[in-house]
């Protein structure tokens, strides 16, 4: 375990580690704001914590600063945040349960995968799918905010982006285990 915790939690100190710790910070506010009955602000600090995934990601290719510590912790703090803001909405009855439950369970079968892939000091990193999918959950998540005005309109634009989302989601979710598999086999041969 100790050089699990050296591998992953050392040399975290940089711009999109920091970037990466500050999105999980946001995700008490946006519940606060959104308890609150703050919805808009809770939006705002919605896409504030996006947008740090997107400048995280960015700074830390553009400048080499890419550590086991954020392939780690920035999907992490992506799904909390998606997670989070499903299961807001999903109480004010915006978002469906069966999406909720499907986005948990295929994130629950991630962090058991995850921890037994660490166990075996294998790491399966996230993969295009899974950012396309966690790109169309945030465009869902915002749009969702404006759920009333799409059903006025008769064009519920952020529940077919949702239905959309859980698709690739569960994509992702094949996906990630065809490479969890594989890197271990190939492992065991090596």
């Amino acid at each position: 375990m100790k050089k699990l915790i050296e591998k992953y939690f050392t040399d975290v100190w940089n711009v999109p580690n920091v970037l990466t710790m500050l999105r999980m910070l946001l995700i008490p506010v946006f519940v606060a704001l959104y308890v609150a009955g703050h919805t808009k602000l809770a939006l705002i600090t919605f896409i504030v914590a996006s947008l740090t995934d997107l400048l995280d990601g960015y700074i830390a290719r553009k400048y080499h600063l890419i550590t086991n510590f954020g392939k780690l912790m920035d999907p992490l703090a992506d799904k909390l945040m998606v997670c989070t803001a499903l299961i807001c909405q999903g109480v004010q009855g915006i978002i469906p349960w069966w999406a909720i439950v499907i986005v948990m369970a295929k994130e629950l079968l991630m962090v058991f995968g995850a921890w037994f892939m660490l166990k075996n000091n294998v790491v399966v990193y996230s993969n295009m799918l899974g950012k396309v999918a966690m790109c169309a959950f945030v465009a869902a998540l915002v749009l969702s905010f404006f759920h009333a005005e799409f059903i006025t309109l008769g064009f519920p634009l952020d529940s077919i982006i949702l239905y959309i989302a859980v698709a690739l989601t569960l994509l992702a979710l094949v996906e990630y285990t065809r490479a969890g598999i594989k890197t271990l086999q190939a492992k065991k041969v090596g």
